[in-house]
């Protein structure tokens, strides 16, 4: 499906917005559709991608951790190369040069990680433009690092103090923020969610992952068996998983399972979610049975969220892609083993990829290929992960 029908995928997606947005969302989707085929805004896209962002990124033969499980082979997509450590970078370089074009004096973004907002600061500095960023209070201060980044970067983080405090709340003081200043305003959203244009908009800035790893998996003459991402949002998924719908590969997106699934502690929207609508789209949600969004939990800010893309619904619901979670606690040792054996710190977001990959390879044969969107770094994460064993050591 190249582009949504009526803006939709399937049943999912949509535009779900008060009257005030709509003006907005049409000169959006109208400026993309206008730019996203041009050649100047392709070329000058493309030439911060190399120069700047660091692309393309390499594809690595995790070989002692492949060998230490003893099956399939592991690959990882170096995402976490990236400036700024993250797969984000993509998408907010593409978002604010179509802003510049668009002539928007003023870029809002939300964050959870931070890493949305630390991408978004690097590009508007870049491009000569400033930017607000909206984060969760609980999220500023599990990430004080990237707070700080943002600072330094020269844009305004606003905290924020309602509901769960985390990244739901944040799109919401975002949207609020658009709605009141529409005109001169332009909303750079983080994930491949919200609505439409902006799941697919995202997803076509992010499809650069899928497609380098389709050409690197082609010049190293191996068969892709297996690709894994994980998704909150889930735009690295998408971005990964979008050009290689069409292979025969087996993909498998990686949520949240927090506590675990017969908790209420989890972020696993697909795997324990039901249908409605939130932030101007229809998609899979964490909700009660009077539809109220529910609280959820992750050890990574990242994939705190109730809610998934509309494409990844539509993919679920079609059986084209599996999607798996992975627990607090398998998330940590993914990390660990990793970053032990191979000498990269992943952000934690990713371990859950990596915790997935671990259990696929275990029962691979070593002829067969499994790739990893590594989609950041753990540089942000490693005080989250001291407290988590400090509390967790056994006595």
């Amino acid at each position: 499906m190249k582009y949504p029908k009526n803006g939709k995928f399937g049943e999912f997606g949509g535009k779900y917005i008060p009257e005030t947005l709509v003006p907005a969302i049409e000169e959006l989707e109208e400026n993309y559709l206008k730019f996203k085929n041009n050649k100047e805004f392709k070329k000058e896209f493309n030439y911060y991608l190399k120069v700047y962002a660091g692309r393309p990124t390499p594809l690595y033969y995790a070989k002692n951790l492949s060998e230490k499980i003893g099956g399939g082979k592991i690959f990882l997509k170096r995402e976490d190369l990236l400036h700024g450590g993250a797969h984000k970078i993509n998408n907010t370089i593409g978002q604010a040069l179509l802003a510049k074009k668009m002539k928007k004096k003023r870029i809002i973004a939300e964050t959870g990680a931070g890493q949305h907002g630390v991408a978004t600061a690097m590009a508007c500095a870049a491009l000569g433009m400033k930017a607000e960023v909206y984060m969760g209070y609980k999220d500023t201060v599990r990430q004080k690092l990237n707070v700080y980044r943002m600072n330094m970067l020269g844009s305004k983080v606003h905290p924020v103090m309602s509901g769960s405090k985390t990244l739901k709340d944040a799109i919401n003081e975002a949207i609020r923020d658009w709605i009141t200043n529409v005109e001169n305003t332009y909303y750079l959203l983080g994930s491949a969610v919200g609505p439409h244009p902006y799941p697919v908009m995202v997803r076509d800035f992010q499809s650069v992952i899928g497609k380098e790893i389709k050409s690197q998996m082609k010049k190293m003459n191996k068969k892709l068996d297996t690709v894994i991402a994980c998704v909150g949002g889930g735009s690295n998924a998408i971005g990964t998983f979008y050009p290689l719908v069409d292979t025969d590969a087996e993909i498998i997106g990686v949520e949240a399972g927090g506590h675990g699934l017969k908790t209420k502690k989890h972020s696993a929207t697909l795997s324990g979610g039901s249908k409605g609508i939130l932030h101007g789209m229809m998609t899979y949600l964490l909700q009660d049975d009077e539809g109220q969004i529910t609280e959820t939990h992750s050890i990574s800010a990242g994939l705190d969220y109730p809610g998934v893309g509309p494409e990844h619904a539509f993919f679920k619901d079609i059986n084209r892609i599996k999607y798996h979670s992975a627990t607090d606690k398998e998330v940590i040792d993914a990390f660990l083993m990793l970053t032990q054996t191979e000498g990269i710190i992943p952000a934690l977001e990713s371990a859950h990829a990596i915790s997935e990959a671990i259990k696929i390879a275990r029962k691979s044969k070593t002829s067969e290929s499994i790739v990893v969107t590594l989609s950041g770094r753990g540089d942000k994460d490693v005080e989250e992960v001291q407290n988590y064993l400090s509390r967790n050591v056994k006595n």
